[in-house]
């Protein structure tokens, strides 16, 4: 039942969209489904390291300092920002000579360079390290093997991620031939370069 409950909370942690969220469908659209996949596995990975921070008792000393919070508030902020300038300033010229939003290119940054954008936007929010440190104490047992817990809490957090992130990737796939129209990149790199320069200016804006 614990386990049953905390599947539950991580569901709908994850299915709730957000930056991760955009950042996958922006990649499957504009690049294609690998760039995807690594932005996600990107993803994933930083919230490990926030789930391995909650368990190891760092995740509260970085919770309460509010000169740790505010570096990695700010840090994140800063990023998704950029992101956004990033997708609003990108151009390219469509088969009509017109200068046109960025659309897939043989020139494609590496896997490593998705792997780390998905990294830097899922470590972004330290409210991820706040929200962890103050859910996880309510289904760890403590007269339990502890190292059981942190690995089927992460296979279970890994599974449901990755399946939530790439299940709206491929969402954003299909419907990429709609968006490479003339005009149409334009238009969507207006909407997640906004999306991405809100986020990052709620996020400056939040509070520990």
């Amino acid at each position: 039942m614990t386990w049953l409950m905390f599947a539950l909370a991580m569901l709908v942690l994850t299915a709730s969209p957000g930056p991760s969220v955009l950042l996958g469908i922006s990649k499957a659209i504009t690049i294609g489904m690998e760039a995807a996949l690594y932005a996600v596995i990107g993803s994933t990975c930083a919230i490990v390291c926030i789930i391995t921070l909650s368990f190891s008792g760092l995740g509260l000393i970085l919770a309460s300092s509010e000169l740790a919070f505010s570096t990695v508030k700010w840090c994140g902020a800063a990023y998704l920002i950029y992101l956004g300038l990033r997708a609003l300033m990108t151009k390219t010229i469509d088969s009509d000579g017109r200068t046109d939003t960025a659309a897939p290119s043989t020139d494609s940054p590496s896997r490593w360079s998705h792997w780390l954008s998905g990294f830097l936007v899922g470590a972004s929010n330290p409210k991820s390290i706040v929200f962890f440190t103050a859910l996880f104490p309510q289904f760890i047992d403590t007269n339990g093997h502890m190292f059981t817990q942190y690995c089927l809490f992460v296979i279970t957090f890994v599974v449901i991620e990755m399946s939530l992130l790439m299940l709206y990737a491929s969402f954003g796939h299909r419907t990429s031939q709609w968006w490479q129209q003339p005009g149409r990149l334009q238009w969507f790199n207006k909407a997640t370069g906004g999306l991405f320069i809100g986020a990052g200016v709620l996020l400056a804006a939040s509070a520990r």
